[in-house]
């Protein structure tokens, strides 16, 4: 394979994950782009107890629509099923269309908060402590994951 030449087959999708502390201070965000859903999330602390998430949101394959309209819309008002011989008198009216694009994501995106029970204490121990996140569809094969809990911000 030369330098800057693609390998050969369908592009496959990378699995992302991301545990951290966003916008909310005494929150922990998962976000995950994962071919199987998160269906659980816990904050494990040091001594083995379990705080789970408040709150998980799951989108399987989710689309994004863009696109633009002209400032003027005589195109898409002069054509519609009532008025189609004057959209065919239009001179040069696909100008006036609006370019849209549809985008779809082949995997899924989970997030997930998992409230701080003691925030003091956390950031007292951060290193002690385990985030574990469960992926897949009961009743098939679930997937547990183990990965130490993010550092807590400044301050």
């Amino acid at each position: 394979m030369t330098q800057g030449s693609l390998p050969p087959g369908p592009a496959v999708p990378t699995a992302t994950l991301r545990v951290g502390f966003g916008g909310i201070v005494d929150t922990i965000q998962v976000s995950a782009i994962e071919l199987l859903p998160l269906r659980a999330a816990a904050l494990v602390a040091p001594d083995g107890a379990l705080i789970p998430a408040s709150d998980i949101t799951v989108s399987a394959n989710p689309r994004v629509r863009t696109g633009q309209w002209s400032l003027t819309h005589p195109w898409d008002v002069a054509v519609d099923p009532a008025n189609t011989l004057a959209g065919l008198a239009l001179l040069n009216g696909q100008a006036g269309a609006a370019l849209y694009s549809e985008q779809q994501l082949l995997a899924t995106v989970s997030r997930a908060d998992i409230p701080l029970p003691d925030p003091v204490a956390y950031r007292r121990s951060w290193r002690d402590w385990r985030v574990r996140l469960t992926f897949g569809t009961p009743p098939g094969e679930l997937q547990t994951l183990v990965i130490a809990a993010p550092e807590p911000p400044p301050g």
